[in-house]
Formats: structure tokens, C-alpha cells, sequence
């Protein structure tokens, strides 16, 4: 009889390890690499980034936006890390000179070919149970922004031509051009 392979249990400390300029991240002990973005990506990353740092700024809010990369740890263990593509922490004890320690309030994540996997099931999952209140997918190629409100326990999609409301912010809504 065959012994079972052991998978090795990775944290943190390897991701710090990576060569330099390869980026991955860290779920429940098991490394994914991340390809590098592309133009459309990162154009939406910066556009979303904007109209969330405007609206925060104009109503005096309290909340931070940082854009990718930026690290997450999601809880106190060492075997989770993640770098939203765009993360909103309202709780200023949670930011830090490495990143934030704890979930974000708002979560979103650009999806791409290679990463629709890992932004639609494992990362949900892990946002939801680790105390995301709100987290965005933002799949260009179907132009549909998918919206998991996880204090109302909710779901909702929104094409790309369509004002898009953000369920932690009263009265806020941004608009994908």
C-alpha cells in the first residue's frame, strides 16, 4: 500500500522568500502564484481605486483604499496571505507598516483567465469567513460586477453600464466606463 504524499504546509515566511518580483499569495497553508496584470486590469484597479478614495475624501470619511500590491494577513495565523486588488479598511489598528492584520471592510478583485478560480470560490469563501463585509468581483470579460454583501448575506450582479452601489457605503455608487 502507497503512503499518502504529504503536501507541505507553506506560510508566510515563504512568501517572503519568493525571488524578487514574483508575487503569490497564501491560503490555508498553500501557495498560488499570480501572473502579472494586464493594461485593462490595472486600469480598472486605478479608476475604482480613484472613485473610492474621491467619495471617501469628499464626505470626510474615515476609510483608507490601497490598491495592489498590499499585503493582508487575514488572521493571526501565519498560513494565510492575500493581496487584493483593491482593499478599503475603515479600522485604522489594522493598518501597518507591512499591510493590514485582519480583514478588510470592503474587498475587490479584478478577475483575469488565470485567476477566476481563485476569485470566485477560495477566495470568497476565505473573505466571508475571515470578516470581509463586502466583497466585489469585477470580471471584465463578461463586464459584470458580481457584489457578496456578507452582513446582509446577500448577492447581486451589476452590468458594467449600470450605477454600482456599495452596500458599506450609504449612497455611494461607482460607475465602470
Amino acid at each position: 500500500m502507497d503512503a499518502l504524499r504529504k503536501e507541505k504546509n507553506y506560510t508566510i515566511d515563504d512568501i517572503y522568500a519568493l525571488p524578487e518580483g514574483e508575487r503569490a499569495e497564501l491560503i490555508d497553508g498553500k501557495i498560488y502564484y499570480m501572473a502579472l496584470p494586464n493594461t485593462k486590469h490595472q486600469t480598472l484597479v486605478m479608476d475604482l481605486s480613484y472613485q473610492i478614495k474621491d467619495h471617501i475624501k469628499r464626505n470626510h470619511g474615515e476609510c483608507n483604499v490601497f490598491p495592489a500590491p498590499f499585503a493582508v494577513f487575514l488572521n493571526e495565523n501565519d498560513r494565510n496571505y492575500v493581496e487584493p486588488d483593491i482593499s478599503v479598511i475603515c479600522d485604522k489598528n489594522k493598518i501597518t507598516d507591512k499591510g493590514c492584520n485582519g480583514a478588510p471592510d470592503w474587498v475587490i478583485e479584478i478577475v483575469s483567465p488565470s485567476s477566476k478560480q481563485m476569485d470566485y470560490y477560495k477566495k470568497l469563501f476565505k473573505y466571508r469567513t475571515t470578516g470581509v463585509r463586502e466583497y466585489w468581483v469585477v470580471d471584465p470579460e463578461r463586464e459584470l460586477v458580481t457584489i457578496y454583501n456578507f452582513e446582509k448575506d446577500s448577492m447581486e450582479e451589476y452590468s458594467f453600464d449600470k450605477d454600482i452601489p456599495a452596500g458599506i457605503y450609504e449612497g455611494v455608487s461607482l460607475k465602470i466606463e
